[in-house]
Parts: C-alpha cells; sequence; structure tokens
C-alpha cells in the first residue's frame, strides 16, 4: 500500500498529487477509511495520474523504485489477487507470483494489521476502486540490490508477521493509538531510526530518523527532545492542520501525511494517537532543549538597515526574500508562521529542505504554501547554495538554534537527497569483494592442487 519514507530505503517525498476523491465523509466505507488512514494514495499515485495506477518514482539511495499499480485492473493492477495473496503482499511485502516487496513498502508496519481490516481493504479495492489499465515503469535497481530474493534473509532477521495484540494493562484509546502508529498509519517507519541494514532500531522506537534531506523528529514522550511537552490538543492540531501556532508547522513527507491522511481521520482516532504517544517510552536524544523553545523577536531591520551586504549577507537575503511574508522581526502572521518557537529552526537539516524544496500542504481545501527558493525555482528568487547557506545560518542565529552551522555543501547535500546510507556506501564494494574472494579461492584451490602434486 502506501510506501513510507524509511523501511529499506529512505525516501524524499513530494507531494504524490492530492488525496483527490480519498477526502472522507459519512457515508465512506470501512476499506476506504482504512486505505486514507494507511496513506495508500500518497504513493500509488503519480503526479497528474489516476489514483492508485502507480508509476509515482520513489527516489532512493539505491536507485528509482515505480509504485505499482493497485487499482484492481486484471491486466495491470492486483485484479486478479485473491483475498490470501492481498493479504500476503500488504502483510508480508510478497505479490501474487511470488516477488519479494522492498520495505519502501512498509509491510513490516502493516503486518500488524488485523484479519478484518485486511478484509475491508481487499473489498474497497476490488469494489470502489476504478481499474486502471495502464502498466508502470519497472523497477530496476543495480546489483546487489536488484537481487528481490535478498529480501528472504532480510526478512527472517527483521520482519515479524505476529498481529496486533492490545494490550490488557493500557486503555482501550492507547491500544487503538499503538494499532495506528505502528500499524495501519505506520509512523513508526519514519520516526524510528534505522540500523546499518536499515532495518528500524526498536530499542529507540519513535526517537527519529534520517528520511533523505528532511529528518522526522523524536516523537516520544520525552519533554526536551520529544514531544512530551506537548498536550493532547496541541497534537491533534497537528495532525489535523500541520500547525500549532509556537511550536511547529508540518513540511515535507509531513505535509504530505497531513494533506492526504492524517487531516481525514476521525478525532477518536487522533486523540488515541495522542494517547498512545504522551505515553510512549520517553528518549533522549541530546537537545538542550524543547525543539519549539528556540528564538525570539528580531531588530535587525532596524539596526542593520542600510548596511553592506557583504557585511551579513544572510540577513539582506531574509530581508529581500523572506521578510516580506514572516515580518522582519520573524513573527509572522495569520498566513505564514513565526520563525521562532518553530521547530523548523531547530535543526539546519529541515530548515534548508523547507528553503530548498519550499512547502506544501492543502488542509480541508485551502492550500498552504511557501515557495521553494533552491536553484530549480520557477517563480521565486533562486538562491545559491551559498546564500542559503548563509540566509540559514542567520534564521538559525536570530531564530532558532545558533549552535547549527549550515554550509553551502550542506545545501549542495540536501539538494541531491540527503546523505548516503551506509548501505548502500558498502553495496559499492560488493562486486569487488565477490572478485577478491574468487581469486583467493582460485589461489587457494591452486596451492590445494599444487601440494598435493608434490605429495605425490
Amino acid at each position: 500500500m502506501g510506501y513510507a519514507f524509511a523501511g529499506l530505503f529512505t525516501l524524499m517525498m513530494a507531494t504524490a498529487g492530492t488525496a483527490s476523491g480519498e477526502a472522507l465523509d459519512s457515508s465512506a466505507s470501512p476499506g476506504k477509511r482504512l486505505a486514507v488512514a494507511a496513506d495508500c494514495v500518497a504513493c500509488h499515485t503519480a503526479p497528474g495520474g489516476k489514483a492508485f495506477a502507480g508509476g509515482y518514482p520513489l527516489g532512493s539511495p539505491m536507485g528509482t523504485i515505480y509504485s505499482t499499480n493497485i487499482t484492481p485492473s486484471k491486466i495491470a493492477g492486483i485484479g486478479n489477487y485473491s483475498a490470501e495473496q492481498f493479504a500476503r503482499a500488504v502483510r508480508d511485502g510478497v505479490t501474487a507470483d511470488g516477488t519479494h516487496l522492498y520495505p519502501a513498502m512498509p509491510y513490516t508496519s502493516y503486518s500488524k494489521m488485523t484479519d478484518s481490516d485486511i478484509a475491508a481493504l481487499y473489498d474497497y479495492f476490488m469494489h470502489e476502486v476504478q481499474p486502471v489499465d495502464t502498466p508502470t515503469a519497472k523497477t530496476e535497481l543495480q546489483f546487489p540490490f536488484n537481487v528481490r530474493a535478498s529480501m528472504i534473509g532480510w526478512n527472517a532477521m527483521f520482519h515479524s508477521s505476529t498481529r496486533f495484540t492490545p494490550d490488557p494493562a493500557k486503555s482501550a484509546e492507547v491500544n487503538r493509538g499503538d494499532y495506528l502508529v505502528n500499524g495501519l498509519a505506520h509512523c513508526d517507519t519514519c520516526h524510528t531510526p534505522r540500523n546499518v541494514l536499515m532495518a528500524a532500531d526498536n530499542s529507540k522506537a519513535l526517537a527519529g530518523g534520517a528520511l533523505g534531506s528532511w529528518y522526522a523528529p523524536n516523537i516520544t514522550s520525552d519533554k526536551v527532545s520529544g514531544i512530551g511537552a506537548w498536550s493532547s490538543d496541541d497534537i491533534v492540531a497537528y495532525l489535523r492542520t500541520g500547525h500549532v501556532e509556537g511550536k511547529a508547522q508540518a513540511a515535507g513527507p509531513m505535509a504530505e501525511a497531513v494533506e492526504n491522511s492524517l487531516q481525514h481521520l476521525s478525532d477518536s482516532d487522533l486523540k488515541a494517537i495522542a494517547a498512545y504517544l504522551l505515553q510512549t517510552q520517553p528518549v533522549k536524544t541530546g537537545e538542550a532543549k524543547a525543539r519549539h523553545e528556540y528564538g525570539q523577536a528580531s531588530v535587525d531591520e532596524l539596526t542593520l538597515r542600510g548596511g553592506k551586504p557583504e557585511d551579513n549577507p544572510g540577513w539582506h537575503i531574509f530581508s529581500g526574500t523572506c521578510a516580506n511574508c514572516h515580518q522582519p522581526d520573524g513573527q509572522g502572521n495569520k498566513e505564514y508562521p513565526s520563525l521562532f518557537h518553530n521547530t523548523a529552526t531547530s535543526r539546519s537539516d529541515n530548515l534548508i529542505a523547507a528553503i530548498v524544496y519550499g512547502v506544501h500542504r492543502e488542509v480541508d481545501g485551502v492550500a498552504i504554501d511557501m515557495p521553494a527558493f533552491g536553484p530549480g525555482a520557477l517563480f521565486t528568487d533562486r538562491l545559491t547554495d551559498q546564500q542559503i547557506a548563509d540566509v540559514s545560518n542567520y534564521v538559525l542565529s536570530r531564530y532558532g538554534n545558533a549552535e547549527k552551522i549550515v554550509t553551502a555543501a550542506d545545501v549542495a547535500l540536501a539538494r541531491e537527497g540527503g546523505p548516503t546510507a551506509p548501505l548502500a556506501v558498502l553495496a559499492k564494494f560488493t562486486i569487488p569483494a565477490i572478485i577478491l574472494v574468487c581469486v583467493l579461492i582460485g589461489l587457494g584451490v591452486m596451492a590445494l592442487i599444487s601440494r598435493r602434486r608434490k605429495g605425490a
């Protein structure tokens, strides 16, 4: 169903169109509600394409993965799948013909889904989704990642087929939140860090993880590193709208999740998520203070105007490019958020990504937009990597975490999709390693033959 920004691959997702036709009303079937909660439309709908027809290119350090057609088409989709085959694909990552899916498809989370929810999803896709007979592009990764059979070993180590079981010591609301966070809505796939093989490190569950150019923050109950200082109402508002005054605004992958999925969930489901998160095991990740507590208003507009651009290049870029929306003192207005007391300015990675790629989410039919300012920007100032570094450092020093320093190289890395995953680095040595092993085996065999001849 919906690919996540994690799993085996670290993905930097843009908005895959909108969840057109997926907004819920009182007449929505259980299966449709589940599909929206699972955010299936986000990755299985290409920009400008038909819903669930696949073909969305998902960038990863290992190459481009193309999402599949999951309409009930018998030619290009899943129209020939039985209920059992559908369940195996969703929960175990194995298609009807036995092909193993990459864990970019978050079956490691969907595996917790109940039989009744899987049955309702199957009914929805087979009877309510319009079939589309258009085949999708084939995913062709480089060796060794193109060997899908390798997923058998990965699954043996990291995948569990255990279904969700409520904890009798917890309330029904907390158990529902657990099911959503770690199963159906698969929040854990982004917010849990990964080990070297890109499997979830559940010893630090929900403690934050890298997502290409973006970073999914710590959402445990720790009051400094996580969101323990947030109220239940704060969390519900953020999930519903992507905005909490004085705390945070959703951008990047999270904005996409709000737009296509979370805003359509019921109040009871959102409250359940909040209840679960606020009772999770707190995990400290080294922050000096809560992410939303940094910064204050600035008076630089009064003190720096008229100065030479080279004396304070970051401020000059801010004054000419950013201040019109975020206000000269950084306090924002009704449409644009404050730059201080804003989690985006507590981390350099998400700040850079927001400037390079912009921010977009649509909530209740209203678009919230910040344009992109990277080299590929179409309708705004095209800032160079150094200019983005300069304005980022200015914003961090005045409104955010002044200990964070941005370089032009950091910006270039964000434009390229973020740091290379360690697994991708190791893969570069796979073929040389195989050749070396073969050579060593050959030399060993030759040496053995030589000794036997001498002995004879």
